[in-house]
């Protein structure tokens, strides 16, 4: 199934689409999706439902991150065997790890803003992962059991805030708008090849990232399980699995994303984000 939120900001509700594509409203089924949802056999609920005895969702909705109120989103740095190519560096001996601040997510259809003083802001087309019940020391063997389901993600980075300010990473991930996901949460039924998923972003119409799944130098399982030895993964929380080759920083010469300019991006059976890049207003 796919699951969706919309709403305006502090005010979404829940949904889930239809064999047809449209959205359901599901609110008076559960309160959110969310991770308490997640936790209490949301997916299991929602198996026998009669999704055409729904209420339609007005196409004018703004469609919101399919998740509310995520608690931990972790991000994998140097995955993809060509990106690490493109970024000068070696294969990593174990996931590289950094945590990106709850208060970057935005929709998958909302603007994208430009932080103040920035000068490098980077695109990265990323496969995420949705954790639906609580997992802490999980095999590897037993770790898609906890994953609800995956998602779309645009890590959006300031390269000179990450990189030339000292410190760890977290610094050019974190900022306001920067972790937009979505448009469902998809249950991993729906998901035929988990390790042959392509993924794309546009810049203005123009393809700058072309990937697959396939070369993940660490795949999902191993994620969960590895994640799960260093923190506890609570349900709703959001692993984004690392970036394909193509990022702005990668390029010769390096090109940023700048005010006006359209970010496009999406993977197979997971669905697609459009964002405006506008400036800071302060």
């Amino acid at each position: 199934m796919k699951l969706a939120r919309f709403g305006e900001k502090g005010s979404e509700k829940p949904a889930i689409v239809d064999e047809a594509g449209k959205l359901r409203d599901i609110s008076n089924i559960v309160d959110d999706i969310d991770g308490n949802s997640l936790a209490n056999g949301l997916l299991e609920t929602l198996k026998g439902i009669e999704l055409a005895e729904l209420p339609v969702v007005d196409g004018q909705e703004r469609l919101a991150e399919p998740v509310g109120k995520v608690g931990n989103f972790i991000c994998v740095g140097l995955n993809y065997s060509d990106h690490i190519k493109e970024s000068g560096m070696d294969t990593p001996a174990e996931p590289v790890l950094f945590l990106k601040a709850v208060s970057s997510i935005i929709g998958p259809y909302d603007e994208i803003v430009l932080p103040k003083n920035s000068s490098k802001v980077d695109w990265e087309v990323e496969l995420g992962v949705v954790i639906g019940k609580r997992a802490s020391y999980v095999s590897e063997e037993e770790a898609m059991n906890y994953v609800a389901g995956l998602c779309v993600v645009d890590d959006v980075s300031e390269r000179s805030f990450q990189l030339e300010r000292s410190g760890q990473w977290t610094k050019g991930k974190g900022c306001p708008t920067f972790g937009p996901f979505g448009p469902w949460l998809v249950t991993l039924d729906e998901v035929d090849k988990l390790d042959n998923l392509n993924l794309w972003l546009d810049v203005n119409n123009k393809r700058m990232q072309t990937g697959n799944t396939g070369l993940m130098v660490f795949k999902i399982p191993h994620l969960v399980h590895y994640i799960s030895q260093f923190m506890v993964l609570e349900p709703g929380d959001l692993i984004s699995t690392g970036t394909p080759p193509g990022v702005g920083a990668g390029m010769n010469p390096q090109a940023w994303l700048k005010k006006d300019d359209v970010v496009e991006l999406g993977i197979d059976g997971l669905g697609s984000q459009r964002h405006d890049i506008v400036p800071f207003n302060g």
